[in-house]
């Protein structure tokens, strides 16, 4: 990072996730040698280093987007006592809880693959699976957070807006929900997945 060719332009003005400082980096005339290449791959194709860093890293990346869903619900049942008698509140308030409940299942299956310790086509696609229900179920946990804390979630001043715009950024990591759909129906067909990303 410190060569001369590398810089980090300030690129970072996203709607959520801003606190990740998430810039781009720049290489413009960087020179590096053959000896300090550690592995090549032709264009296009799943690399095996791909399984390791697929397998371990996104039940890591997903823990933050269940850890948001999480302090929503709590947020959204704090923020929502006054309202526990009525059956209006009743409804979000239990479906919030169902999805909670789906995306913290989800990331214990994707965990509980990682520590099988065998990258492979397989346990990325089980990993992937489990990447679609976390984002899909704790963007839902924090609608309806939202949902059951009414006008007063939209506010800044109480936190669930935040999360809300946060959680967004769980639809934008790979395998987005098209490639991962197409991966999981390559692998149930037994056809090759070494091209879909």
């Amino acid at each position: 990072m410190k060569a001369a060719g590398v810089r980090v332009e300030d690129t970072w003005y996203a709607m959520g996730m801003r606190g990740t400082g998430s810039h781009d980096v720049i290489m413009d005339g960087l020179f590096i040698a053959d000896g300090a290449v550690v592995f090549s791959r032709k264009g296009g194709e799943w690399h095996p280093v791909f399984q390791i860093i697929s397998t371990i890293a996104f039940p890591l990346i997903y823990a933050v987007y269940l850890g948001i869903a999480e302090r929503a619900r709590d947020l959204a049942i704090e923020m929502a006592q006054g309202k526990s008698s009525s059956p209006v509140a009743l409804d979000p308030a239990g479906r919030m809880e169902t999805a909670l409940r789906a995306a913290q299942l989800a990331h214990r299956w994707m965990v509980e693959t990682a520590e099988l310790n065998n990258p492979s086509a397989a346990t990325v696609n089980e990993v992937m699976i489990g990447r679609s229900l976390v984002a899909k179920n704790a963007i839902r946990t924090v609608e309806l957070a939202l949902e059951l804390v009414g006008g007063a979630g939209f506010y800044r001043r109480n936190v669930i807006e935040r999360l809300f715009r946060d959680v967004q950024g769980a639809r934008f990591h790979p395998l987005q929900a098209g490639p991962q759909a197409r991966y999981a129906g390559a692998m149930a067909f037994g056809q090759d997945v070494s091209r879909i990303f």
